[in-house]
């Protein structure tokens, strides 16, 4: 097999890699945006001040405030996964690429 060919082999598994930890990543983005939204649909739902976790503590904190709270964190969950979906179809698109040329040179 040719340097190249090998060498290209080596890019496409890095690739995979990389892309398998996204995929991953972006899982773990997924669960929090659902979590994000749970919650505020149940604060929504309550008349009643809530608590929230900071650190190894739970506070008292105004609803109202902390669906502010919530709705920012779920923007900012929403823009990762934006982000990482835009990684992963590039990756995939790399990828596509170096497998046609890896194909095509093995040819020869």
């Amino acid at each position: 097999m040719k340097k190249e060919v090998e060498e290209k082999i080596n890019q496409l598994q890095i690739m995979e890699m990389n892309l398998q930890n996204i995929l991953l990543q972006k899982r773990t983005m997924q669960i929090q945006l659902l979590e994000v939204d749970n919650a505020i649909k149940e604060l929504k739902n309550s008349k009643e001040d809530a608590y929230k976790v900071i650190g190894s503590i739970m506070v008292k904190t105004e609803r109202d405030k902390l669906i502010k709270e919530l709705d920012s964190k779920k923007e900012m969950v929403e823009i990762r996964l934006k982000s990482m979906d835009k990684q992963e179809k590039e990756i995939m698109e790399h990828a596509s690429k170096i497998q046609q040329e890896i194909i095509k040179e093995s040819k020869q």
